[in-house]
Order: C-alpha cells, then sequence, then structure tokens
C-alpha cells in the first residue's frame, strides 16, 4: 500500500482527507494535538493501516522526532497532505493581537516547512511523491480584517510555487488547493470557542463541507504519474470572491 501523511487530522478537512484517501487505497499517518480524536480516526478506518502520531507541527524538533520514529512500514511517505492550521481572531491591524499573528504564522507556514522539511529527505531519495499544501482563497484574495491570515495563506501559494520548481527535478509533484468558505471548526476557532459567532458565519447560504475538499484531495494524488492537478480554488456555489457571499434572506 501506499503511504499518505496528513496533518492536522484530528478534525475538518485533515480528518475527511484521511478517510477519502483510506478509501483510495493508501494507508494512513495521521498527525494531530489530540490523541483521542486521533485515536478515534484510527478505529474507524481499521482495518486501514493508521498510524498516529501526536505532535505540534510548530515544534521544529518533535516534528523530527516523530518522523525520525516512523515504523519501518510507515517510513516511505507517497504523499504529504500539509493541512494543519488556522485562524486566530478577526481584527484590524491597529488592534490585532501579536499572540494570534504568532500562532498564524507558526501554524501555517513555519509548520509546513517543519513537516515539509522532516519528510523531504526521503521523497528526494525516492524521487518519487506528491505534496498537497491546503491554502485559501484567502491566499489570493485579502479581505478587511485578514491581514495576518490572508499573508499566511498567501505565503503557503508562493512557497508551493517555489516547491515545485525545486522538486521537479526529483519527480516529486507538489500542489495547491484553496478552498473558500467551509463549514468546520475553523471559525469557532478563529473567534475563540464563540459557537454562536461561528454559526453565523455560514447562514443563509449552503458552505462546502470536508468531504467536498478531501474528495478534490483524493482526486489529485491519484492521477497518473505524469499528471499534475497543480492549483485549484474550490468555493460554495453561493461564493464568488473572498468576501462576497450571496446569502438568501432570512
Amino acid at each position: 500500500m501506499k503511504t499518505a501523511f496528513v496533518t492536522g487530522a484530528s478534525s475538518g478537512i485533515g480528518r475527511a482527507t484521511a478517510v477519502a484517501l483510506a478509501r483510495a487505497g493508501f494507508q494512513l499517518v495521521v498527525t494531530g494535538r489530540r490523541r483521542e480524536r486521533l485515536d478515534a480516526l484510527a478505529a474507524e478506518l481499521a482495518p486501514v493501516p493508521v498510524h498516529v502520531l501526536v505532535f505540534d507541527v510548530r515544534d521544529r524538533d518533535a516534528t523530527v522526532a516523530a518522523v525520525i520514529g516512523l515504523p519501518l512500514e510507515f517510513a516511505a511517505v507517497d504523499v504529504l497532505v500539509n493541512n494543519a492550521g488556522g485562524a486566530h481572531g478577526l481584527n484590524p491591524i491597529q488592534t490585532g493581537d501579536p499572540t494570534d499573528w504568532d500562532a498564524m504564522l507558526d501554524a501555517n507556514v513555519r509548520g509546513l516547512l517543519n513537516v515539509t522539511h522532516a519528510l523531504l529527505p526521503g521523497l528526494t531519495a525516492r524521487q518519487t511523491g506528491f505534496i498537497v499544501n491546503i491554502g485559501s482563497v484567502a491566499g489570493r484574495e485579502a479581505y478587511a480584517n485578514g491581514n495576518v491570515y490572508c499573508a499566511s495563506k498567501a505565503a503557503v501559494g508562493m512557497l508551493t510555487k517555489t516547491m515545485r520548481l525545486d522538486l521537479l527535478p526529483l519527480g516529486i509533484r507538489v500542489a495547491e488547493i484553496d478552498p473558500g468558505a467551509v463549514e468546520t471548526e475553523f471559525s469557532e476557532v478563529r473567534f475563540k470557542g464563540d459557537a454562536e459567532r461561528a454559526a453565523k458565519v455560514y447562514e443563509g447560504f449552503q458552505p462546502l463541507k470536508a468531504e467536498d475538499i478531501a474528495d478534490v484531495i483524493a482526486f489529485m494524488v491519484t492521477r497518473p504519474a505524469h499528471v499534475n492537478v497543480a492549483d485549484v480554488l474550490i468555493l460554495p456555489a453561493a461564493q464568488g470572491a473572498a468576501a462576497t457571499i450571496f446569502r438568501q434572506p432570512a
């Protein structure tokens, strides 16, 4: 079996991606910070082989140790899905919280780099593999109060492009998928657990589901070796741009 390594797999897009890739015939390494959720996912996916890793992608030493410690049967990773990350706060730059800025830059950018760097020795040695980075429509278009989140996802976009160029001679495909409004725990995290405020984000229209993104990722990574679906923007039908959503009247 081929092996897929999915970060941030305890919820949302990461969890749905793990499920979709298991159905596509992959065995899995799933990572996150909530062991009980990852263990539940592994039990759900049985008898598909699943290895659980609990660490924070922002911690480079912990990331390296986790990858080095992979059991032999999971060590040859074929697909990496860099999903871990998130948004924190929705304030104009002048009243933003630097702690939130650090959290977004560390998870969305440094975390992606930490995991990719830890896995690249194996990928480059085998001269094969597929890296999928989860960006956002926010990395393509700025919106008011999005500042550092938009910047972090724009960085993901540029990293994806340059990684693709750097790894091209080594036969490693690199791609990005940029979702629009997806109803997951994303907004609840952004609003510090304020579920009522988070729910309002998705009122009046049908947002994407995590499974919608996962289906596309599974399609991307199962194309023939000569095909790279390199750049995907996926929006709900009601969304025309990052901050433009047609909502039905209540």
